[in-house]
């Protein structure tokens, strides 16, 4: 006598419906509880299962799919086989949704007429004229139809938003202002200090006159400063040349801010210094 890990025999799994399990593997689990066979009482909605092959819009639609899809030509339009074919997908549709289905008919009754008004001997008109081809209206229709369905795919790709891009949001308070640290007598004084102290590292004893003009060193602090939005503060000074010229480019630097014509700036405190340009050349 065979028996499952429950310590229920064979015969008690047959009163209970159940199939002898042997492998100790279930079919599924419901709940946490292991389902060895299949439910017989299962409930599965009528539409459950419904398949659609082919989504359209409307007849016109339908009726512009059947004739783009096999290159017929829109103004000779070979309404036995396009009706034909147009039924047999309005046969589909009128089984499973009849109410959908009725604008469907209507635009099967209308090739009907059409196809029969075509059999029919054309009708007298005066002048000379040429009768009215029965199929100018629908023509007509399926043009401007597709026209607007070309309009559409093509507002379709152009990029939209929250589909294609998203809008950034950046908040601009212009009553805010980041106010930066003053450069303060000490913090010149302290970055004069460094400048001189790499002076001294490349200190000449050779003993020489050079004139000097502070006018001259401003012109050059001015145009080193062109195209450039910061300068640090030691770029401005070349150690090489010794002394004196430090001394006089510190001034005409002093000169040029007393002028208001160049800006020396500061990130932070002990940050290090830089210089701009108070102004902007045409």
């Amino acid at each position: 006598m065979a028996v499952d890990q429950g310590g229920l025999s064979a015969p008690e799994l047959d009163d209970l419906g159940l199939p002898e399990v042997v492998d100790h593997v279930a079919l599924a689990r419901l709940y946490g509880e292991p389902l060895f066979a299949m439910p017989t009482d299962l409930y599965i909605p009528p539409d459950a299962l419904e398949v659609f092959l082919e989504t359209f819009e409307g007849p016109l639609d339908l009726l512009l799919y059947l004739i783009r899809k096999q290159s017929f030509n829109i103004l000779d339009i070979p309404l036995a086989d396009v009706t034909r074919q147009y039924l047999a997908y309005v046969e589909q549709i009128r089984k499973s949704n009849l109410e959908l289905a009725s604008d469907y008919l209507l635009m099967a009754a209308m090739l009907i007429e059409i196809k029969s008004r075509m059999l029919l001997p054309p009708k007298r008109v005066a002048d000379g004229e040429e009768a009215e081809d029965p199929r100018a209206e629908l023509v007509r229709r399926l043009i401007e139809y597709e026209r607007m369905k070309r309009a559409a795919a093509q507002l379709d790709q152009l990029p939209l938003l929250d589909r294609d891009f998203i809008r950034v949001q950046i908040h601009n308070d212009p009553t805010e202002r980041v106010n930066h640290p003053d450069v303060t007598l000490a913090d010149l004084r302290e970055a004069w200090m460094d400048i001189l102290q790499r002076a001294k590292l490349n200190s000449h004893h050779t003993i020489t006159r050079e004139e000097l003009s502070v006018r001259e060193h401003m012109g050059f602090i001015l145009r080193s400063l062109q195209g450039r939005r910061f300068v640090e503060f030691e770029d401005l000074y070349d150690t090489t040349r010794g002394m004196p010229v430090l001394v006089v480019t510190f001034i005409a630097m002093l000169e040029l801010a007393r002028e208001c014509l160049l800006e020396i700036t500061q990130a932070e405190a002990f940050a290090p210094i830089y210089v701009r340009l108070a102004y902007q050349t045409a």
